[in-house]
């Protein structure tokens, strides 16, 4: 089978290189067409808050999509078209081009942008916007043949909200990229050491900041215990603002690494933290930390939630508290370092878990049984 890869997809996002690295390792021959049209995700947030009316921005998207183009007419012939994350705009050429050819067209949606252009507050600051972004949306929904998304609850949400057949998604989890995040060679927990707790990410409101670092306050008098940040993102200065006013010296703010160097970090960690946020999309998905956490046998806790009960089960193969709860994650925390004899069973389950169901081999074989089911429907 061959599967045109196509779009301005963030090529480096942890999502499309697992999605396009599992197919590969499934014998799959991915032919990637791909044209970079955005720098990162603050070059995003400022189109959505003024950059549609600046006509410099417009002149890149076209000469992006005219380079797109171009590239496209190299690649002689697929089986398949595989929109990459995000893609609500690639999505429309997609569909012509795909149409011309008669080949189906299948988008990994991922996440919706309207919906975290609503978390991240751009609502407030360009309403407009937002609204043509869930009208693109809305669009750009129904043109795909098959549409691939990560959990089932964000399946519903997209349902109640767009009216899209459920019959229409098919769920491939995140997992993780075991070619980085490997159990090898794991640090074993010295009783009289500090009991590292790590988090790394984003900084946005779904991975509820505030929670943990009032967590962090509540176990300021144990000593022994320390709360590492990387990462960079909207909440960062709320979380320094918070550790000076409350003094916290039992929490470090690292900046962000490079995934090499993040891997030491989970490597030296005790426990590795998820999110707490109470967002609809911290509610509905399931992190990809979650699945490296797993990967590298440490021990993870994270909100709960349905969509975390429906695929784990708390101290079994993880570890949840209440979300909004700070009190509930210092519980936890508490317990997950007084208990450490029975937790390498835990951390053991849930790597048997990952290998089992998350790995990039486990994820691109069942992309693509639905792409070739999608295919053999199109003979």
């Amino acid at each position: 089978m061959k599967v045109c890869y196509f779009g301005t997809y963030r090529a480096e996002y942890s999502r499309n290189k697992i999605m396009i690295n599992g197919l590969k390792q499934n014998d799959v021959e991915v032919l990637e067409c791909h044209q970079q049209l955005w720098t990162g995700i603050e070059d995003r947030v400022n189109a959505v808050q003024s950059g549609w009316i600046n006509p410099k921005f417009w002149l890149r998207v076209i000469k992006a999509y005219i380079k797109l183009i171009s590239k496209y007419t190299k690649i002689k012939d697929y089986d398949v078209m595989v929109v990459g994350y995000p893609g609500q705009f690639d999505v429309f050429l997609a569909r012509m081009l795909t149409w011309f050819r008669r080949k189906p067209l299948v988008w990994d949606i991922f996440m919706s942008i309207y919906l975290i252009s609503i978390e991240r507050n751009l609502d407030k600051k360009n309403s407009l916007a937002v609204r043509l972004l869930h009208f693109i949306e809305n669009i750009a929904l129904r043109l795909p043949d098959m549409l691939i998304i990560d959990t089932a609850e964000y399946a519903k949400w997209f349902e109640a909200n767009y009216k899209i057949s459920r019959d229409k998604f098919h769920l491939v989890p995140t997992g993780a990229d075991d070619r980085v995040f490997s159990a090898i060679d794991m640090k074993k927990r010295n009783p009289g050491n500090e009991f590292i707790v790590l988090y790394y990410g984003t900084f946005i409101p779904n991975h509820g900041l505030p929670y943990i670092m009032d967590a962090a306050r509540l176990l300021k008098e144990n000593q022994d215990i320390r709360f590492v940040f990387i990462g960079t993102g909207p909440e960062l200065n709320v979380c320094l603002e918070f550790q000076k006013n409350h003094k916290l010296n039992n929490s470090e703010f690292l900046g962000w690494k490079e995934p090499k160097v993040l891997v030491e970090y989970i490597k030296n960690a005790d426990l590795v933290l998820g999110a707490f946020g109470n967002t609809p999309q911290s509610l509905m998905t399931v992190q990809n930390k979650i699945y490296e956490s797993m990967a590298q046998k440490k021990p993870i806790i994270t909100g709960d939630s349905p969509q975390i009960r429906a695929m784990f089960e708390n101290r079994k193969d993880i570890f949840t508290c209440n979300r909004d709860d700070p009190d509930s994650l210092k519980q936890e925390i508490l317990y997950i370092k007084d208990n450490q004899f029975g937790l390498q069973n835990i951390v053991d389950a849930a790597y048997e878990k990952f290998i089992n169901e998350f790995s990039i081999q486990k994820i691109g074989n069942l992309f693509s049984m639905y792409l070739e089911n999608i295919t053999n429907k199109q003979i």
